[in-house]
């Protein structure tokens, strides 16, 4: 495994750290464990009927099946990137792939809620970090002009993974029993982690003078990552934002199939299909919305925030009409399913955008502790608790409101995104140390 020493001021001449071939090389494996990340987590969600009819759960515990993981992930991601960025990204997704795979097959054998619980907290915990430490490889090892768009590509993994899981999910568990669904998904996940191992990683550039030296302490080290990270008005409304955009994601991944099989009669194959067609959607939207912004960002910076905060409010409106009953059919869900996944490329790229490569995956470990703690983890369990108190028809009715929060904060976002732009190229213009960055390190 080679490792690169990375830089926005570095690279070939078309921008790539460690070439072309390896750029993508990394990207196609990134992607592939990004996808059966969340095919394993999202499986279970076709499986919520099957497992409220073994172990006559709430739907409150159901959802809280879905947001154990978020949680173990938000409180874990930010210790494994630290470690990732000082050590090494490339073994430490290995490590991470490899536990949450063997944990999701681990599934398959639990006789109670209790260990059913168990086992996706260690799915989580398997998972926690790998976001961030992904999007940081592919966010410096290609050129700066192709970040939003390939991240809204990666992160599209999820979408995709997320249609596999519940679409497998449905058909296994209709054809061999709910149990050997996580069986089947957990094993590709297995194959890829130890193909990572061929990803070459990059060593950031300190983030001050001297940062290397013997003599730093761990604590200055600290407390440098520490003002990196929260001196960004930037970086906050974009991390509240898109967390409350997610909860609505969550929500709809969560329980759709639920919601189609009690209020519209499907069977729970054809829900299965229906489930994953609309986050085979978010999927493509995240990719197109991802597009559309980095071509009006190319006008004026501000501007992808501003077309984000739009997006968002769209996704409300057509939500909430969809699941209020104002307009009947499947295509108002589809619709919304199109809108909703809006944020994932351009908020990791906007993070990216304005900090030192140094604190790249740290950054983003930090937008993914929001999202998972303030979104994943909110979604399915408050709109679990709210189909307990009102039914899930009105509980679907309501989660998506979240988006007029999250529109909100992308126009507070824009608001201060230019003057934070300026300060990062600024502060990674100065040279380091006097000495010439780009030479790889065999």
């Amino acid at each position: 495994m080679q490792t690169h020493i990375a830089d926005d001021r570095i690279g070939g001449p078309d921008g790539y750290v460690s070439g072309r071939a390896q750029a993508w090389f990394a990207f196609a494996m990134t992607f592939a464990l990004m996808l059966f990340d969340y095919v394993d987590r999202q499986v279970i969600v076709s499986l919520f009927p099957h497992l409220k009819e073994a172990w006559n759960l709430s739907d409150k515990q159901l959802g809280g099946l879905v947001s154990i993981i978020s949680v173990v992930v938000a409180l874990g991601g930010l210790p494994v990137a630290l470690v990732a960025d000082r050590f090494s990204r490339v073994k430490s997704v290995f490590v991470m792939g490899t536990v949450w795979s063997f944990a999701t097959i681990s599934c398959m054998f639990a006789t109670s809620y209790t260990q059913m619980f168990i086992a996706r907290a260690v799915v989580g915990a398997g998972e926690a970090g790998y976001g961030s430490v992904g999007a940081a490889l592919i966010g410096t090892l290609f050129p700066k002009r192709l970040r939003s768009t390939l991240l809204g590509a990666l992160f599209a993994a999820s979408s995709f993974g997320a249609v596999l899981g519940v679409l497998l999910g449905g058909i296994i568990a209709a054809h061999w029993r709910w149990r050997a669904a996580f069986g089947v998904v957990g094993i590709p996940g297995v194959i890829v982690s130890c193909l990572y191992l061929l990803v070459r990683d990059y060593q950031t550039v300190s983030i001050t003078r001297g940062a290397n030296d013997v003599n730093t302490s761990v604590m200055a080290g600290t407390r440098r990552i520490v003002r990196g990270l929260t001196s960004s008005r930037t970086v906050w409304w974009t991390c509240v934002g898109t967390s409350l955009q997610v909860i609505i994601v969550s929500t709809v991944w969560a329980w759709l199939p639920s919601y189609l099989m009690r209020f519209q009669g499907y069977t729970g194959e054809a829900a299965a299909k229906q489930a994953a067609l609309v986050v085979l959607l978010g999927g493509v939207g995240t990719v197109f919305w991802g597009y559309i912004v980095d071509a009006f960002g190319a006008r004026r910076a501000r501007n992808k925030l501003l077309v984000t905060a739009l997006l968002c409010l769209l996704t409300c409106v057509v939500l909430v009409s969809a699941f209020s009953g104002r307009f009947s059919g499947f295509l108002p869900i589809a619709i919304g399913g199109f809108l909703m996944a809006c944020t994932a490329g351009v908020a990791i790229g906007v993070v990216l955008d304005i900090m030192h490569p140094a604190l790249r995956s740290t950054a983003g470990a930090m937008l993914s502790l929001f999202q998972n703690l303030f979104g994943l983890a909110v979604g399915p369990f408050v709109a679990g608790v709210l189909s307990d108190m009102w039914g899930l028809q009105k509980a679907l009715e309501v989660m998506p409101c979240f988006g007029i929060g999250a529109a909100l904060c992308y126009l507070l976002a824009a608001r201060s995104y230019e003057a934070d732009l300026k300060i990062i190229v600024a502060a990674t213009q100065e040279p380091v140390d006097g000495r010439n960055t780009s030479v790889a390190l065999g």
